[in-house]
Formats: structure tokens, C-alpha cells, sequence
């Protein structure tokens, strides 16, 4: 679907990496349920070092094979669309944190296939 120029929000989601949902990781799971619900789009970042609610420190230093890092998704569509699909984290996200930010959509292009 696309999203227009104008005031969206932005719906961003703090877990761990290694967070699972049905043997796969949970931010699969979280962009391929906002995929399949027909948001704009979904992105998910990868923390090097961060700490949360344990207040432990989890960083990829230690031994450089840390599988506790922090991670967020991203996405950004309308207020109607985004708030259609937070009942999908109440089921999915049991450790974490979920917030939403009113974004300002300045531009949203995407390159079509053969053209």
C-alpha cells in the first residue's frame, strides 16, 4: 500500500535478537504479520550494545558473539493502519517495549520493477 505525504506514526518495537516466535525470530514474525496486514513497510535494526528493564548490559563485545543484542522494527504508515495492527504484539511481544511516535511522511518513492 502506499502512504502519502502528510502526519503517520511510527511504530517502533525493542527486543532481544534472539527473541523467538514458533522456532523463528520474533522480528520476522513482526514484519511478515505487518506485510501480510498491508502496512507500508517494516525495517528491523540490529543494536550492537543497549540494556532494558534486567538493567544487564548486553553488548556484542563480550567475545564478539553476543546472541542477547538489542533489536528494533520500524514502521511507519497511518494512525488507523498502525493502531489496526498493535492486537498482533499483544500476542507477540511478552518481553520488550512498543512505542509511538507522530512522524511526518516528507516524501515515500519507491523504484517499480521494470520501470
Amino acid at each position: 500500500m502506499g502512504l502519502a505525504a502528510g502526519p503517520a506514526l511510527r511504530l517502533t518495537i525493542f527486543v532481544k535478537a534472539n527473541d523467538r516466535w514458533h522456532h523463528r525470530p520474533l522480528y520476522t514474525e513482526i514484519v511478515h504479520r505487518a506485510h501480510k496486514q498491508g502496512l507500508a513497510g517494516a525495517s528491523v535494526f540490529h543494536g550492537i550494545e543497549g540494556f532494558g528493564k534486567s538493567e544487564m548490559i548486553h553488548t556484542s563485545r563480550i567475545l564478539d558473539l553476543s546472541d542477547d543484542l538489542p533489536c528494533s522494527v520500524v514502521i511507519v504508515d497511518v494512525e488507523d493502519r498502525i493502531r489496526a495492527f498493535l492486537p498482533q504484539l499483544d500476542e507477540l511481544v511478552t518481553e520488550g517495549l512498543v512505542i509511538l511516535d507522530p512522524v511526518e511522511v516528507v516524501k515515500y518513492a519507491s523504484r517499480e520493477l521494470g520501470g
